[in-house]
């Protein structure tokens, strides 16, 4: 057997190339969109990508099960289970609970393990004719290293009212289910830490059931479903704004991207005109760079390993937008925006040289430092603004500070002050640019951003509260 774990750590997503030697064929679970990767697998080891298995209706990303299939011919397997609202809108073999699947001589059986969602089945994988029981499970977003999948995504993120407290109770069903499988199997889940598909995964890529048991929280409950309930509902982070496009788009017959695009660049005058008619412009390069001068109602997502995710709460799928982004980061660009379906780059400019090539003049980030920010702690005409999580927020922040948190701060303008000076941190310094940007781009012009953060307050021995 062949087996290779494809990690995307932009997105904290996992993948498997599982691939049959004797035969000559491969599987692929769970893929990424830009499915070049598992193409590039097989070549290199001779090798038919025959199977596709997809363990859920992903939310965090868009799928490549199609454009695989598409560029293949592989036969897509994925779940019938859940109902008639969870069935998936195209053609596919579907499968249910107990379905063995052959591949050459690896077989993999489906698990049926509701909660995350109520379609998300596991793949049970045996390695014939060395052994005739299970060695590996491919659990999705049920089971991870240290943690289990969240089931309030349906909620928060699609608006689907009341299924919360139904996926608890189907998670704590299927975990008694699987603890009774053998310690010794293999656990290679669908997401690691970072994800927001649950609140305390594991930087481990994997475990076995046995560890789990030991290490993992949700299987120390016991009979007291209603403790387990209350503790996985409670503390989640928030998901991110495109989940719910990605819960659509994962379902729906939808268009295919099956290469990456190559990148139209923009003279600074075609920036001006497409900035004119409201096109945004997403302005890719590091915090300090931009802090040093960006071009005016651009908006800063630093081309980092959280650029997808950032992407995702600021732009919609209908909307085109501009990149400033230097040519030998736009592969890497577009591969992070094209697995969460954001296709609609219009163009890119290399740098904010095109900008002032024309004459224009830059902004400047407005920054301040701790003792500054200790002085306005009283000041009525100040307004102190943390822009991180909920969780965060209530765990430990600077004394009369307002929580807006940065994802949904478009939805909240109204409640930031515009009389009075701003004063914006986060933890350090990431999504206060990213703050800063938005507010400056809205007419807010008495920002000052606080860029260390929480990091250097705590670090200072300042005093903090909690709620």
């Amino acid at each position: 057997m062949l087996f290779q774990n494809v990690y995307d750590k932009t997105l904290a997503q996992a993948s498997y190339f599982i691939g049959c030697q004797a035969h000559g064929v491969a599987a692929v679970i769970d893929p990424k969109r830009d499915v070049d990767t598992y193409i590039d697998i097989a070549n290199q080891n001779k090798m038919k990508i025959t199977h596709i298995f997809e363990t859920h209706i992903h939310a965090d990303y868009l799928s490549g099960s199609r454009e695989l299939a598409a560029l293949t011919g592989a036969t897509m397997f994925l779940s019938d289970e859940g109902g008639p609202d969870w069935q998936y809108e195209f053609a596919h073999h579907g499968v249910k609970d107990g379905d063995k699947i052959m591949m050459g001589n690896l077989e993999f059986e489906v698990m049926h393990t509701p909660g995350h969602t109520p379609e998300s089945i596991s793949f049970l994988l045996t390695d014939h004719p060395a052994s005739h029981e299970p060695v590996m499970a491919f659990t999705g977003d049920f089971v991870f290293v240290g943690d289990i999948g969240r089931p309030d995504l349906l909620e928060k993120a699609a608006g689907m009212v009341g299924t919360q407290e139904v996926g608890a109770e189907q998670m704590y069903n299927s975990i008694q289910r699987f603890a009774k499988l053998p310690d010794y199997i293999q656990v290679w889940p669908a997401h690691g830490a970072g994800s927001a598909c649950g609140k305390a995964l594991g930087a481990v890529p994997s475990s076995t059931i046995g560890y789990e048991k030991i290490a993992n929280w949700a299987f120390r409950y016991g009979s007291d479903k209603k403790g387990f309930i209350n503790y996985l509902l409670e503390g989640q982070p928030e998901p991110p704004k495109y989940f719910a496009m990605m819960k659509k788009l994962n379902k729906v017959d939808r268009p295919l991207l099956t290469e990456v695009p190559k990148l139209k660049e923009y003279t600074g005058q075609e920036l001006l005109d497409a900035m004119a008619k409201g096109i945004k412009v997403i302005d890719t390069r590091d915090i300090a760079d931009y802090g040093k001068g960006y071009i005016p109602g651009t908006i800063h997502i630093q081309g980092n390993n959280s650029f997808s995710t950032w992407a995702g709460w600021f732009l919609n799928y209908e909307e085109p937008f501009i990149l400033i982004a230097a040519p030998s980061t736009h592969d890497d660009l577009v591969r992070k925006l094209m697995r969460i379906g954001l296709d609609n780059i219009v163009g890119y400019v290399p740098g904010v040289e095109v900008y002032t090539a024309l004459s224009k003049k830059l902004d400047v980030v407005k920054y301040t430092d701790i003792d500054q920010l200790k002085s306005e702690l009283t000041n009525p005409d100040v307004e102190i603004l943390d822009l991180r999580g909920a969780s965060e927020f209530k765990s430990g922040h600077i004394k009369g500070a307002k929580h807006v948190f940065v994802g949904t701060i478009m939805d909240n303008l109204n409640k930031i002050a515009k009389d009075k000076k701003v004063i914006i941190h986060c933890q350090g310094g990431g999504r206060a640019q990213i703050g800063y940007s938005l507010l400056a781009a809205h007419g807010f012009d008495n920002v000052y951003n606080y860029s260390p953060g929480m990091n250097e307050w705590v670090l200072k021995g300042e005093r903090v509260e909690t709620h």
